[in-house]
């Protein structure tokens, strides 16, 4: 696979931790793929708001409250992403 090829097939995930794409979407793997990696986050994240909904942050930190929302954004920009390529894959089809 050439290097244009490879930058036409992958698309970077969104960071904002790096200045250089680290983690990549294979924009070319099957739909139902993608669908399931987005379902994953997505219900992991409902899952984990639901817990921290459910908790006491009353003796928590600013950093522990930061760090808790952080996570939360990341998994959903991952989400935010991979619906991202399907859609485009939705619109070239």
């Amino acid at each position: 696979m050439t290097t244009h090829q490879a930058s036409d097939r992958f698309t970077p995930l969104t960071q904002t931790a790096t200045t250089h794409p680290v983690l990549l979407i294979d924009t070319h793997a099957p739909l139902p793929e993608l669908h399931a990696c987005a379902s994953e986050r997505l219900h992991a994240t409902l899952d984990y708001l639901t817990l921290v909904a459910c908790s006491s942050l009353r003796d928590s930190a600013t950093s522990d409250i930061n760090t808790l929302t952080n996570v939360a954004r990341i998994l959903v920009q991952d989400v935010v992403d991979v619906f991202g390529v399907i859609e485009q894959r939705g619109l070239e089809g």
